[in-house]
């Protein structure tokens, strides 16, 4: 164990199971069902895909390694583990771990509070019948006293969870809740698969091929955008999970794993709406809005089908809010395990400061879908792609003995070490690098526009 590191918190995973199921979860969320339709038909098709499955694999898979590396060898918290492994300089790091973790989560809220409300319509009321209708519905519930509800609700569940502990709250809900999402999921792929234009929405969406896209800026800055926010690297939240692994944890096979289940749910989700998308003339809401897919355009489409798309878009729903609700324990375990890590506060102090602090922080993007588009494009992209990038220099390239000793350690061969570090330093810094930059330009120019 380095200098300066603690050992493990009191906490730990029952079993690599119950880790790699609570990672997974913390990995698939709404960023997976909504993120993975909007981007892939904004022009990409498979070129988007096959960018998005090699930044995944090469760029992302090191980073995640790196990730859980430094929590398992630090045994700290998000807030201080770059502190321990690379010294006082490596202080901001943490606090961006913090400050990405809260701002998505206060918006993320907001999300979850929609989906919950539209699983609750869909449950009670008969779905929207056309794109006006649907459109009037989700002005409804994106802004005013039904925004602010769903908000609060959703972060109230969410710290429920959190409070009662890794077993006993966390693993607990994603042993059950992963399996349940999986099988919702290959439920609805099976049914899309029958619809009348199943065919055309692959053809003309998943799987249309341009291989222009392969270089067009709009497409690539998709597929990094999707691929971080989706895998969750650069926000703290595996690095707080992993500080619960026990010392001979595969971190590597755990690591593909998590990739593995992440990318499958993406793959199954445009499996979904792409048959829909085609079916039900859509193609214009889904690739104009990043709500659109979700809260617009769906409802409609199964509103044709009468009692029968009540049903699926029931499933489809509480499908998309378990989910969302597998990631948001974790981005609100990163910073209340560092309270209880920095100022030895108990789990629940932390959790319900937390909470309130969140919800504050969440109102406007309440009131505003513009604020809380911003929000994601500020903290979604920008933040968490640093954050990437910055794990990336201090395993690779700053404390590389820590990487590979962690992982020698726990049985990892010399040869799978090196390469995983050649990978961290000559791939993953400097396509990260470049994601960001693509990043920064992109979110400056849509402010510019607006006004910002």
């Amino acid at each position: 164990m380095a200098p300066g590191d603690r050992g493990h918190p009191p906490e730990q995973w029952g079993s690599s199971l119950g880790f790699v199921l609570a990672a997974a979860g913390s990995a698939v969320g709404l960023g997976n069902l909504w993120g993975f339709a909007y981007r892939a038909s904004q022009g990409g098709g498979a070129a988007f895909v096959l960018l998005y499955l090699l930044i995944v694999s090469v760029v992302c898979l090191p980073v995640l390694v790196a990730e859980m590396v430094l929590g398992r060898s630090t045994g700290h918290a998000p807030l201080l583990a770059p502190i321990t492994a690379g010294g006082r300089r490596w202080a901001p790091l943490g606090w961006l771990f913090m400050a990405a973790a809260v701002g998505i989560l206060s918006y993320y809220a907001v999300l979850m509070g929609w989906t919950g409300r539209s699983l609750v319509h869909a449950l009670s009321a008969p779905l929207p019948a056309d794109i006006p209708a649907a459109e009037r519905f989700f002005a409804g519930i994106s802004s005013g006293g039904d925004a602010v509800l769903g908000h609060l609700i959703s972060l109230a569940l969410t710290g429920l969870v959190v409070a009662a502990g890794i077993k006993a709250g966390i693993e607990r809900l994603t042993r059950w809740a992963m399996p349940l999402l999986f099988v919702l999921l290959l439920a609805l792929v099976i049914w899309a698969a029958f619809l009348p234009g199943a065919h055309q929405g692959y053809s003309g969406f998943l799987l249309r091929w341009d291989t222009s896209k392969l270089t067009d800026l709009t497409t690539i800055r998709n597929a990094f955008t999707q691929a971080f926010f989706s895998i969750g690297t650069g926000i703290g939240a595996i690095l707080a999970y992993s500080t619960y692994l026990q010392r001979r944890s595969p971190i590597p096979g755990e690591a593909v794993a998590v990739v593995g289940m992440d990318t499958a749910v993406g793959l199954m989700a445009g499996c979904i709406t792409f048959p829909l998308v085609a079916s039900f003339g859509l193609v214009d809401v889904v690739s104009g809005s990043t709500v659109g897919t979700l809260f617009i355009s769906l409802p409609t489409g199964l509103s044709s089908l009468g009692g029968g798309g009540r049903v699926v878009a029931a499933v489809f729903f509480l499908l998309a809010y378990v989910a969302a609700i597998t990631s948001s324990v974790s981005l609100l375990e990163v910073p209340v395990s560092s309270l209880m890590d920095r100022l030895g506060w108990s789990r629940s102090r932390a959790v319900w400061l937390m909470v309130l602090l969140i919800a504050v922080i969440g109102l406007p993007s309440c009131l505003d879908v513009a604020v809380l588009e911003r929000m994601d494009a500020l903290f979604g992209g920008v933040c968490l792609i640093a954050g990437g990038l910055l794990m990336a220099l201090l395993l690779g390239w700053q404390v590389p003995d820590r990487f590979r000793s962690d992982l020698i350690e726990s049985g990892s061969s010399p040869e799978l070490v090196r390469l995983l570090r050649w990978a961290l330093r000559w791939i993953s810094v400097p396509a990260i690098s470049l994601g960001l930059l693509i990043s920064i330009i992109d979110l400056a120019k849509s402010w510019s526009a607006s006004g910002a």
